[in-house]
């Protein structure tokens, strides 16, 4: 068991790749704030890169009151053997008594063999955090079987506290230029052969084609779009804005639409500045994973659909003439 009081802080681990921040680890800093306050600790933005200084700033104007880098040419691109070494050491170095990571592709592989590592626990998939009024322990939320309900989770005899959290439940805070914080640099060094798996090419076409979470405009279908032709439809209306296409997961089990354009719980939770819900009935499990978008466009023939309850604007009618139409609106305010 580990000696609960040698742990402090909470650390927010900012992935990057290439160089540049993933919108998750600034999301995250926005809800630990108010934890660090009420726990009476500091915020530490933890950065592992390569040319990452900029980043561990940009953290500190996002709220952390200082930052821990590590930025070495071997942390270019996410690897499972060098980030895991790097992270657990500077964990066993410093003592965070919380960790939280971005439930990204990269943080899902990276928070478990990190916990594994330090003999922790680790809550996966999180939409949302507290701090247990009479433990002091975190209270971990994440949706469980089958999204339907909802489990809140605490580690109370091991540090420090770890989580992976859903990108776009949580909005990015206010950015303040005037704050400042340390930047502590430490040095990991990995060597070649420890590194087991490598990343032999990165395609850019593949890699960031479906990038639901941090999209600011979104059109998504539901089982009401018809067909997977049909979606051809709602790609015209996602090229004139400039849009990412998603899906139900009705669209997905029915094999029209790969899982990785998924948005609901089961899915992608995103925060787009505006989505659109085309011929989607508004089930609850696809709700919660929207509800950090700004504004909801529904489009649905049906004038009792759920969806209309949560949405900004609600078009009633037939979406082979709607979804044209806007189209058609669209292109000519660009022209």
């Amino acid at each position: 068991m580990s000696n609960l009081t040698d742990y402090k802080n909470i650390w927010v681990f900012i992935e990057t790749e290439c160089g540049k921040p993933k919108n998750v680890g600034y999301e995250l800093l926005n809800v630990a704030k108010p934890l660090a306050e009420t726990k009476g600790c500091e915020l530490v933005a933890v950065v592992i890169g390569n040319n990452i200084e900029n980043v561990a700033k940009d953290a500190i104007c996002y709220g952390a009151d200082s930052a821990i880098i590590v930025d070495r040419e071997e942390y270019e691109m996410y690897t499972t053997d060098a980030f895991a070494k790097a992270l657990t050491a500077l964990v066993e170095k410093y003592k965070p008594e919380t960790l939280m990571i971005g439930a990204t592709n990269n943080g899902r592989d990276l928070g478990p063999r990190v916990s594994c590592r330090l003999k922790t626990g680790l809550t996966a998939d999180c939409t949302g955090i507290d701090i247990d009024e009479e433990t002091g322990n975190v209270a971990w939320t994440r949706p469980t079987f089958g999204g339907n309900l909802m489990a809140t989770i605490m580690c109370p005899d091991n540090r420090p506290q770890m989580g992976t959290v859903r990108p776009g439940v949580f909005k990015k805070g206010a950015y303040d230029e005037n704050r400042t914080g340390e930047i502590v640099k430490e040095d990991i060094a990995v060597a070649p052969e420890e590194i087991r798996t490598s990343l032999a090419k990165r395609v850019k076409e593949v890699a960031e084609s479906i990038n639901l979470e941090e999209a600011e405009i979104i059109v998504s279908g539901g089982r009401g779009v018809g067909s997977a032709e049909n979606f051809a439809i709602l790609k015209e209306l996602a090229d004139v804005l400039g849009a990412t296409v998603g899906c139900s997961r009705a669209v997905v089990d029915a094999g029209w639409m790969p899982h990785a354009h998924q948005v609901g719980q089961s899915g992608k939770n995103v925060a787009p500045k505006l989505y659109f819900a085309i011929g989607i009935s508004g089930a609850i499990q696809h709700v919660a994973g929207i509800s950090g978008a700004d504004t909801i466009v529904a489009v649905n023939k049906d004038p009792d659909a759920p969806i209309f309850d949560v949405a900004d604007y609600g078009i009633v009618g037939n979406l082979n003439e709607v979804v044209p139409a806007l189209t058609a609106a669209f292109q000519a305010q660009k022209a």
